[in-house]
């Protein structure tokens, strides 16, 4: 009896168990998901209207305007190296001398050789006049029957034969100017030039390469001359940011070096193609730098505004949520105390605010609790909670850049 007793108590405990687990259920499937039976406590944020914009933000490094190496076009020892690293430099200004007693020669015995071809040209000459002379007085006496046609042939011959040997002396003498002239241009490349036709008269000496003494071969460098003013700042932009930049766009340039200073710059060269390593496209900003502050090799930050919005409607970016694939925020009914979703279209978006563009809201947006909320949910506001001020200035929408 006992035993049936105890059988009978667990069986009834059981349905008991039973109908409050299907009553839960039940009440849970109404309820529908995400949605809480008590009102949930939330915070709001008053809409607001006001100015934003959208910033990207990019890093990179600073380099020279321009930049080229200093070497010579002919072997030979360094005797003097007249700059050095920061001195100023003017165009075509002499930076370094080799040793040119070699190349002295050259050119001395390039001027003997064309005296030499000189003198045979003027030998050359003189016989070609006498072979005329002897060509022309056969030719009268055949004329006259006294020479006979043989004598005149000899004579045509000859004549002939010293106008080839005058030409021949003649090109000797151009080919001895040219040597003399290659000559003296080998011997002027012992001064070596820093040369450049555009921008600046003036430029700086980057780099030192070598010291005095040295033997140089031919297209070592000796020095590198750069041009500072303008600098040029090298930032990469990511994909998503790459169709907002254009040439001729104004940007804040920053760099450490100065951390209360800020510089102008202007994009300058967007590059036609994104690398496929790592999707990122060369952009090259120009800054003027009279005072010669800034330096190749900076660490640089680049600030370039894509849009303004002065007057737009900003919620608060905690706000915007998604049910059901679609992004929206919840507006506070204040006299049903309930939540409404509202699905919204974004402008600007930073990481503080977000600009509504569509629809038009007013009133306060749950920014804490909205996960738990669902359309028409109960809410309850915390003792103290500001819904008519506190929210803050509305920043600038800012979007690092693709560069680490």
């Amino acid at each position: 009896m006992k035993k049936f007793g105890l059988v009978l108590l667990l069986a009834i405990m059981g349905a008991a168990g039973w109908q409050v687990y299907r009553r839960v259920a039940d009440a849970r499937i109404q309820q529908g998901p995400g949605r809480s039976a008590m009102p949930v406590a939330v915070e709001v944020w008053p809409v607001q209207e006001g100015p934003i914009r959208d910033i990207g933000v990019f890093t990179g490094s600073l380099e020279p305007e321009s930049q080229f190496i200093v070497a010579p076009k002919v072997t030979g020892w360094l005797r003097k190296l007249l700059v050095n690293v920061g001195d100023t430099v003017e165009r075509n200004q002499i930076v370094a001398v080799l040793d040119d007693a070699e190349f002295a020669q050259q050119v001395e015995q390039a001027q003997a050789e064309l005296q030499v071809a000189k003198a045979n040209a003027a030998n050359s000459a003189s016989d070609l006049d006498i072979a005329k002379r002897e060509y022309e007085r056969a030719k009268a006496l055949r004329e006259k029957q006294i020479a006979s046609a043989s004598e005149l042939d000899a004579a045509e011959a000859a004549f002939n034969a010293s106008q080839t040997r005058y030409k021949v002396s003649l090109a000797q003498v151009d080919q001895k100017e040219a040597a003399l002239k290659t000559a003296q241009l080998r011997l002027s490349y012992t001064q070596v030039r820093a040369f450049w036709e555009n921008g600046s008269p003036t430029r700086v000496v980057g780099e030192r390469f070598v010291h005095e003494g040295a033997l140089l071969q031919i297209n070592q460098p000796i020095v590198s001359i750069l041009q500072n003013d303008p600098m040029t700042a090298v930032v990469h932009v990511i994909e998503r940011d790459y169709p907002k930049v254009t040439v001729g766009q104004h940007g804040t340039v920053t760099t450490d070096a100065y951390p209360d200073e800020t510089f102008s710059g202007v994009i300058a060269r967007v590059a036609p193609l994104l690398k496929e390593s790592s999707r990122q496209a060369r952009v090259e900003a120009e800054v003027p730098n009279p005072d010669q502050k800034l330096k190749p090799g900076m660490f640089v930050r680049v600030e370039v505004e894509f849009a303004r919005h002065p007057e737009a409607t900003l919620v608060p970016i905690t706000a915007l949520v998604k049910r059901n694939g679609v992004q929206g925020v919840f507006l506070v009914d204040e006299k049903e105390r309930k939540a409404r979703f509202v699905p919204v279209t974004t402008g600007i978006i930073n990481g503080e605010l977000a600009e509504i563009t569509d629809p038009a809201i007013s009133g306060h947006v749950v920014t804490l609790g909205n996960h738990l909320l669902e359309d028409g949910s109960d809410i309850v506001l915390p003792d103290g909670q500001d819904r008519d001020g506190g929210a803050p200035d509305a920043p600038a929408a800012v979007r690092p850049g693709a560069t680490p």
